[in-house]
């Protein structure tokens, strides 16, 4: 079968003919891939900047962004069956005895940094034909969300970063300070977390980098939000404009203008940085400022990476609501649809429009 493999030794990135994967567990569910969205993960790994094969491979398949259909299943499988369109797990846990997050099942809090991740470290992705699962790691999507469930996984990042937003939230005596959110970028995570958000109640304003007119600013201002461009406002600007920021929900990547809106976040309010920068130039950064912010204002920063499987779940259910709520502008996140024969054009030409996928079946 074809798939679009990773040689780091070789840096090189091919579609090639890899062998079809077998069942080998009673708990093993065969899946044939229908879509595989793309990323900046998936293009930095082409880049070489990582990604690791698994152990005795020179090569790894790669992507982690799939929805699939289930062909055959194992004969302990219960929870899904033939012909069930699934989301899998990206992140599979550690084998430590003494790591707690991972022999609880929620390897998305790993803290030895031994997990593998399907198309990014040490386990094959889904830029292919067919793949084989566990059904722990597999996610039932309704058939009615089959022309956007391939969001699914990206959305689980602002799942598990809301999921946390509520839960340090309960600080306040009060409960949970829902008013007004910031989020920082117009890419897939950027306006998924959007959308996610005003569902969830949140005033919310999109500021990001380019002028408008662009695709980013179209579709935040289909949701009812307010796009700001950075290159038009500081955020100091920002602040006054919109008022007191509750909470900022950074999906951008760059750490300049992250670190200087971090200066703008209000009294008890949260700061979620989702992105993973590469590696550029030293930033000066005024740490007095922020010190004296974060300590006055009862301000909490927290970093959030890969989701567990309440989060697919909540991904999934979200899904269903954009689609009932905002059911052009959800589809519209889906820019491109292209064969893996267009690898190439999708991992290292210049990105094109808001998510582009692999439609492989």
């Amino acid at each position: 079968m074809k798939a679009v493999t990773v040689l780091p030794a070789d840096e090189r990135v091919e579609l090639a003919d890899v062998e079809a994967p077998a069942m080998a567990a009673d708990d093993d569910v065969l899946i044939r891939v229908l879509e595989v969205g793309v990323c900046g993960t998936d293009r930095e790994i082409c880049s070489f900047a990582y990604g690791t094969p698994p152990d005795g491979s020179d090569h790894f398949v790669l992507g982690h962004e799939c929805l699939g259909e289930v062909v055959e299943v194992g004969s302990a499988v219960t929870r899904v069956q033939e012909g069930d369109l699934v989301v899998p797990m990206v992140r599979h846990p550690c084998a430590h005895s003494d790591c707690l997050p991972c022999r609880n099942h929620r390897q998305d809090f790993c803290v030895t940094g031994d997990f593998s991740e399907r198309g990014i470290k040490e386990a094959h992705g889904f830029m292919t034909e067919l793949v084989v699962d566990s059904e722990q790691y597999l996610n039932v999507v309704p058939p009615e969300l089959r022309d956007i469930g391939v969001l699914a996984e990206p959305l689980t990042i602002a799942e598990k970063a809301r999921s946390q937003v509520d839960d340090v939230q309960d600080r306040l005596p009060w409960g949970r300070d829902r008013h007004h959110a910031v989020v920082l970028g117009a890419g897939p995570v950027g306006l998924l977390g959007t959308m996610m958000l005003v569902n969830a109640g949140f005033e919310t304003t999109v500021y990001s980098l380019l002028r408008k007119p662009n695709p980013g600013a179209e579709m935040a201002e289909s949701l009812g939000c307010e796009y700001i461009s950075s290159q038009e406002v500081t955020p100091a600007e920002l602040a006054d404009r919109v008022g007191r920021i509750d909470l900022v929900y950074e999906g951008a990547g760059a750490s300049g203008i992250a670190f200087e809106l971090l200066a703008e976040l209000g009294a008890n309010g949260v700061y979620l940085f989702t992105g993973v920068p590469s590696q550029g130039k030293p930033r000066t950064v005024d740490t007095d400022l922020l010190m004296r912010h974060i300590v006055l204002g009862n301000q909490i920063l927290m970093g959030t990476v890969n989701a567990g499987r309440a989060h697919y779940e909540d991904a999934i259910r979200d899904l269903a609501a954009f689609d009932a709520r905002w059911p052009d502008s959800v589809r519209a996140l889906i820019t491109g649809r292209f064969p893996l024969d267009d690898h190439r054009k999708l991992l290292f030409g210049k990105p094109e429009g808001i998510k582009n996928v692999f439609a492989v079946a």
